[in-house]
């Protein structure tokens, strides 16, 4: 490994203004699969966003990273955490990765580096991921990676005409140490 923020497949890096082209495509790609449906955004909305993302200070460790490809540089998404409870040592993830470049491990390896850095780094104890119970993909991955299911919240989410049950995951900084001690995800 290059760098703590370099793996095999990804490296994560701050996000530019000039990336925005790349997150209104991976918003068209993706329809929401099945999420919720959003209003639809303008070319300078995506480009006011990356333009902010830019040059966002972490405030208590909230934070977005764009996720790009080693081999070609390619931006593939986005990773980061979106809340936190640094009192009680946990915080909360959110990962995208965009539809054309799914299933070839870059979640994973970005879930990976980020977790090490907030674990190791930043001294959190527990890391929590509020999944719908219909995304068997990131169900799946949070599993692979070593992540508990902690509890269901029953019909928590209201969309697309009905309400979703909600799944936390979570795993632990001791927990996260002996599964990915190598660097490996």
């Amino acid at each position: 490994m290059a760098s703590s923020w370099t793996g095999r497949r990804v490296r994560l890096r701050a996000i530019e203004p000039e990336d925005w082209t790349a997150f209104m495509r991976f918003a068209d790609e993706d329809g929401r699969g099945g999420g919720r449906l959003e209003l639809p955004r303008s070319a300078g909305s995506y480009r006011a966003w990356a333009k902010e993302q830019a040059v966002a200070e972490c405030e208590d460790d909230r934070f977005r990273l764009a996720v790009e490809t080693t081999v070609t540089g390619e931006l593939v998404g986005t990773v980061g955490s979106h809340r936190t409870g640094p009192r009680s040592g946990w915080f909360e993830f959110d990962v995208t990765i965009g539809a054309a470049h799914r299933r070839k491990g870059y979640a994973a390896e970005a879930l990976v580096l980020l977790l090490r850095f907030m674990f190791a780094e930043r001294r959190y104890h527990k890391c929590l991921a509020a999944i719908l119970a219909h995304n068997g993909a990131s169900l799946a991955l949070t599993r692979r990676l070593g992540f508990t299911e902690e509890g269901r919240l029953r019909e928590h989410v209201f969309f697309a005409g009905r309400h979703h049950d909600l799944v936390m995951m979570g795993m632990l900084a001791d927990e996260f140490e002996r599964r990915h001690a190598t660097g490996e995800p």
